[in-house]
């Protein structure tokens, strides 16, 4: 048994992050396993929907926070982002519609992954937070093109630049969620939205989903290799360099904005 499941259940299968002492945090190991299933959802013409979840507590609190800035393996920067943006980006090539299902924390890398889907709704108490900057980088998965397509510039400013947790209602008025259920309903709602869409005929699914795709693929392509040039700078920054050594040495930071 791993960190992300994959099951199926005839025309409908399910993505489980299933780290649930971590409030599904994603680590390396997480990221490859869930890019295998993006893989292989890309092979499957069956499969007609598909449902995102989390088990436990929360759908997932984003990265894990000891990794983040902090990357030590043998993959460069950008050869790291380039595999992490391929990764998530198989969702754009799979024929089925995927809906997640929001409950807890939503954080970070998540809930930029989840803006990249078709279809969100959330259990009552949910949360969403884009702590980034308090880490000394920038969301770099698609989430500030995505917001931005959604919200709008103040909202996407105001998040990102801040860093403050969204309530769920919120969500709700923004249009960044499309539904509010019951805690006990999430799972059962989500399951009802994947028979509606696999009742419907499969073609004009493929067809609506790839007009809509084709409204709003194109800008976050753009704005994700633009983050993968700005991360990059970040990661070698002398503002980085500051940060880290000022929580090393368990000092206030003094940042140069260099």
């Amino acid at each position: 048994m791993g960190d992300v499941l994959l099951t199926f259940d005839g025309a409908i299968a399910t993505i489980t992050n299933n780290n649930s002492d971590a409030h599904n945090a994603f680590d390396d190991a997480m990221d490859a396993q869930l890019f295998a299933a993006f893989a292989e959802l890309r092979g499957r013409p069956d499969v007609r929907a598909i449902i995102w979840r989390g088990e436990g507590k929360s759908f997932s609190s984003g990265r894990d926070v000891s990794s983040i800035g902090n990357y030590q393996g043998d993959l460069s920067h950008h050869e790291l982002m380039r595999r992490g943006h391929r990764g998530i980006q198989q969702v754009w090539d799979i024929d089925a519609p995927i809906i997640v299902a929001h409950k807890g924390w939503t954080m970070g890398g998540s809930w930029q992954r989840a803006m990249l889907c078709d279809i969100r709704i959330a259990a009552e108490g949910a949360r969403f937070r884009l702590p980034e900057l308090t880490y000394g980088v920038i969301p770099d998965t698609g989430g500030m093109g995505a917001l931005f397509q959604i919200a709008g510039h103040g909202l996407v400013s105001e998040l990102i630049l801040t860093g403050r947790v969204m309530q769920v209602e919120e969500a709700l008025t923004h249009g960044i969620i499309s539904r509010i259920v019951a805690p006990d309903a999430l799972d059962a709602t989500a399951l009802e939205i994947a028979e509606q869409i696999v009742a419907m005929p499969a073609v004009s699914v493929k067809m609506a989903r790839s007009i809509i795709r084709n409204l709003a693929v194109p800008q976050l392509r753009t704005s994700m290799a633009e983050e993968m040039i700005a991360q990059t700078f970040i990661s070698r920054s002398d503002d980085m360099t500051e940060l880290r050594a000022a929580r090393a040495e368990d000092r206030p930071p003094h940042f140069t904005g260099s």
